[in-house]
């Protein structure tokens, strides 16, 4: 069982909407919220629809509300932010919450007791609430669904553009939110329908105030379902964009999901029946939330890797950079290899794009990394799998990739004459610090980056290591190797004993200690030797090093803002000057079990120091996941995207590649 969340009716309400849920549909869709129901983003709802997958993500459904009865007793489950106050108050009910691995809710009141539990079936827009008396009598049930039908980055005002034409057979409803919409299906397994229309206004969502965002949403209301349930009975409540999932029985789409999930994880991990996760429950429950990043896209008919939830799509960067950890070492081929051949099919010019075109939408190259990447990734498969007739197929594109750098490609990507991989201008954010406000670039970082640098001598060693295991000689990338080696130490690693951050060969240099150099140790080929690697492992240490992730920015450095939030001005003026990324402690505790040899004993340190972080996997923001980013600043709390690919898989990465928690 997974780990379990007890609440009494003292309970700080702050503390529980702290606490949210996530359940995916391998399409893009998903639904989500607080443990207590309370909406608190406008991207929580029970049905958050991909309509061209995994893009186009429509919120249908925000929220349930139900009203228990038992007699002269009445409780309602539901909580609502409204200015000034919250109604209903079922948060001062819920009583527990777990994830095992559907989330399920339970609320008490006297001698009333009732769950709630929410699953997705795999591959369809659809969400199953299931409802089950836990009391020791028969209860009487009023369940009011909030329909909607916006996109999930806007919210909904009352409008008569909005009708909710409806038709009705047996116990489904076909619901159109406006006329010309598609369909929405709502079935209910037990009841009766009571239409009741009305409007709710003003509810509050505290999230998106906090981003210095519109956080005031009207919902609306159709009717509602009335039912009885008699002791240990179940009933349940579909939403969904496809018809025939309607006729096919909850009970078996639920145990169909609950196979499909058994398989996504080694059968040797042991799975005890305890309260406190043991960490082999942290690794198996990691592989599971790996799983909710991986989707199909509709428009290349391939797998591909949301970068993070809620409002994120798939990204190329982040793909190459998770893909390792998400599919590699848990040994999903099939999705990895259709990962890396879509991606391949849109080089252009050298460049893999940075996100996928959807319907009529060109792709944008707008990312100098993420072809290097693809070399890692590829070097990565290749160790895992040791397929070598797929890097046979891959060599000509690799070919053409490095052939367009030394040419030159978009965006000013040039070899200079040290043979640094220049790229960008003033104007321009090519790496992945890229946040730009209007026309104010937070972080310029153009020229010759220190990881952009360290990842094109890896492509060239790759390309030549990927040479010989064909037994081919690739030796006309040699030269450029050779260069680079013979000037990175003179122009990047500086007396200081650690490595400049930015440098424009003999007019710039950037020395701002920064987390990107520790890729010139946690990279498989590298460009220090074992002294200088140690100093750079040190320094980060020293300077960057938190419980959660590396800071982007060492807090002695007067630019540094140590906490993440406000306007988007405000967010992005701290997103890379100070906040803390996760996915680059993964990175990190491979440079330093690197330096220490992969010793016993520094594994048990790497243990020790990732507690807190299994800590946040289990009682912070996404209940069994992790989050983009943390504040500069202790205590360190979670900011961004409550889940997030590369901060999972990088962690999964170290993990098993090392055999941590064993």
């Amino acid at each position: 069982m997974g780990y379990i969340h007890t609440f009494d009716g003292d309970s700080n309400i702050e503390k529980i909407v702290d606490k949210e849920w996530l359940v995916t549909n391998g399409i893009g869709g998903y639904a989500s919220s607080t443990v207590c129901g309370l909406n608190s983003r406008r991207y929580h709802g029970i049905l958050i629809a991909a309509k061209n997958p995994p893009t186009q993500r429509r919120v249908l459904a925000s929220k349930v509300e139900e009203i228990v009865q038992k007699e002269n007793m009445s409780l309602a489950l539901a909580s609502n932010q409204y200015p000034g106050i919250i109604s209903p108050d079922g948060y001062k009910y819920l009583t527990r919450f777990e994830k095992n691995p559907f989330p399920q809710m339970t609320f008490e009141s006297g001698s009333i007791k009732i769950s709630k539990l929410i699953f997705m079936p795999h591959g369809y827009n659809t969400t199953i609430i299931e409802y089950q008396n836990l009391s020791d009598e028969a209860l009487d049930l009023k369940l009011t669904p909030f329909f909607a039908d916006r996109d999930y980055h806007s919210l909904l005002k009352k409008s008569d553009y909005f009708n909710f034409y409806y038709t009705q057979e047996k116990n489904i409803l076909t619901i159109y939110p406006y006329y010309g919409a598609d369909a929405l299906y709502f079935g209910y397994s037990q009841g009766t329908f009571q239409e009741e229309r009305l409007w709710y206004y003003n509810m509050e969502y505290a999230q998106e105030q906090y981003r210095g965002l519109d956080y005031q949403e009207d919902g609306y209301t159709l009717g509602y379902i009335t039912c009885t349930l008699e002791p240990a009975e179940k009933c349940y409540l579909v939403f969904s964009t496809d018809e025939e999932i309607l006729f096919e029985e909850p009970r078996e789409l639920k145990k169909k999901e609950l196979q499909r999930i058994n398989t996504l994880y080694p059968k040797n991990i042991s799975y005890p029946e305890k309260q406190e996760p043991s960490f082999k429950e942290f690794i198996r429950e990691l592989y599971i939330s790996a799983d909710q990043f991986i989707v199909k896209r509709e428009s290349t008919k391939s797998f591909s890797i949301i970068a993070g939830y809620h409002w994120f799509t798939d990204w190329g960067r982040d793909t190459m950079i998770s893909l390792p950890g998400l599919c590699l070492v848990t040994g999903r081929r099939q999705e990895a290899k259709s990962i890396i051949e879509t991606f391949l099919k849109y080089i252009d010019r050298g460049m893999l794009p940075n996100f996928f075109p959807d319907s009529g939408i060109s792709p944008e190259y707008n990312t100098v990394d993420a072809s290097l990447w693809l070399f890692i990734t590829l070097y990565e498969y290749y160790q895992r799998f040791k397929e070598l007739d797929f890097i046979q197929e891959v060599m000509p594109y690799l070919k053409q990739i490095i052939e367009h750098h030394i040419q030159g490609t978009r965006f000013n990507i040039h070899i200079t004459e040290e043979g640094f991989l220049y790229a960008g201008d003033k104007d321009i954010q090519l790496t992945w610090m890229d946040a730009k406000v209007g026309d104010v670039v937070i972080t310029p970082r153009y020229g010759c980056p220190v990881e952009i640098n360290v990842l094109w001598y890896n492509a060239l060693k790759i390309y030549a290591y990927f040479g010989s295991e064909l037994g081919i000689q690739q030796n006309h990338f040699q030269e450029y190797a050779t260069k680079f080696m013979a000037n990175f130490k003179r122009y990047f690693f500086n007396k200081a004993g650690y490595l400049h951050d930015v440098v424009i060969p003999n007019e710039f240099i950037d020395d701002t200690f920064r987390p990107n150099q520790i890729y010139a140790v946690s990279l498989p080929f590298s460009v220090l030797n074992r002294e200088e690697e140690q100093l750079v492992v040190e320094h980060v240490q020293e300077k960057l090093v938190t419980p959660y992730g590396l800071k982007t920015l060492a807090s002695a450095h007067p630019l540094f803002v140590g906490k993440y939030g406000g306007n988007q001005w405000e967010r992005d003026s701290a997103y890379h000057q100070g906040t803390v990324w996760t996915f680059l402690l993964g990175e990190y505790y491979l440079a330093y079990l690197k330096v220490h040899d992969n010793s016993a004993k520094s594994k048990r340190e790497v243990e020790s120091a990732l507690k807190p972080l299994v800590d946040h996997f289990y009682q912070d923001a996404c209940i069994q996941s992790i989050a983009e980013i943390f504040d500069g600043e202790e205590p360190h709390k979670s900011r961004g995207c409550i889940a997030q690919a590369w901060s999972v898989g990088n962690l999964l990465k170290l993990i098993v590649k090392n055999n941590l928690f064993q």
